[in-house]
């Protein structure tokens, strides 16, 4: 497998059905608006009972000639839109999950895996595949899920202050940006059976807490427009209610205060079953 770390590239697992194609082509309007590589990898094992007799030398063959027409063919349908970027297609007999990871220790800027799946990355998302590299990664994990087409609508990112947080809000404004459209940051805080504070109190410190946060990337980033929410309730559910609206929801890998437990607890599951528009997982990149 190639590991040829030059070219910035996105990398999108494909196996051919429906859910796939969807993540393919986020993953080609992504590449297209951040001017990247975009690699397609369909992953396939050979795992029938013809691998242990006479037959296995042409049923590999014949499972290596089907996956490289499969990632070819999409290959063909993302450099017929013209837009001019370099498409790349690999096919290889391994495990898919383990493939995309090892693709993202090798350089990947992002790697994006869909719903479902079925053939070469069985099960995608809701078995193991998606879940392992959304967990694993350490590059950022785009799922792309719900309404996969949109071009309209803000990007909302989830802020809690933690380092995760913190990765989260570089990739949401750098993606509100190559969008032109507007930020959405939320801090989502929980209220006490029997709190302790006046609710006024409360919602100054979660104020001050967002702005602190934002103050950096705003200064970076002073042409994006930005809507700074501070809400009560649960972060999840805060998340999933405004994913109907927007066009991407950005959070980090792992979080605390208002979104505790991030992508490991039920925050990230539950957006990555449930938001209504693809879900960007911030990881910090980790260079082996």
């Amino acid at each position: 497998m190639s590991t040829n770390t030059n070219p910035p590239r996105i990398v999108v697992g494909y196996d051919g059905s429906e859910e796939a194609r969807q993540a393919v082509e986020w993953a080609a309007d992504e590449a297209e608006r951040t001017a990247v590589q975009l690699q397609i990898v369909n992953a396939y094992q050979i795992l029938w009972p013809g691998a242990y007799y006479a037959t296995f030398t042409e049923q590999t063959g014949a499972a290596q000639e089907a996956a490289q027409k499969l990632v070819g063919g999409i290959a063909e349908r993302i450099r017929a839109r013209g837009t001019g970027i370099d498409v790349v297609g690999l096919s290889v007999d391994a495990p898919p999950a383990s493939t995309l990871l090892e693709l993202g220790d090798a350089g990947a800027r992002l790697l994006v895996v869909g719903n479902r799946g079925s053939g070469g990355l069985t099960n995608l998302f809701m078995g193991s595949v998606s879940q392992q590299v959304a967990t694993h990664a350490r590059v950022p994990v785009a799922v792309v899920r719900g309404r996969t087409a949109v071009t309209y609508g803000p990007v909302v990112v989830g802020v809690d202050g933690s380092d995760s947080g913190a990765d989260a809000l570089g990739l949401a404004f750098a993606a509100a940006r190559a969008r032109g459209v507007e930020l959405v940051a939320i801090r989502a805080h929980l209220i006490p059976a029997q709190p302790s504070l006046p609710a006024r109190d409360v919602e100054e410190y979660e104020r001050a807490a967002l702005d602190a946060s934002l103050a950096p990337w705003l200064q970076q980033y002073p042409d994006v427009k930005v809507e700074a929410l501070v809400t009560a309730g649960r972060a999840a559910r805060v998340l999933i209610g405004v994913s109907h609206t927007a066009q991407l929801v950005v959070v980090g890998s792992r979080g605390h205060g208002g979104f505790a437990g991030l992508l490991v607890g039920s925050v990230g599951q539950q957006l990555m079953h449930h938001a209504e528009c693809p879900v960007l997982i911030a990881h910090e990149r980790r260079d082996a």
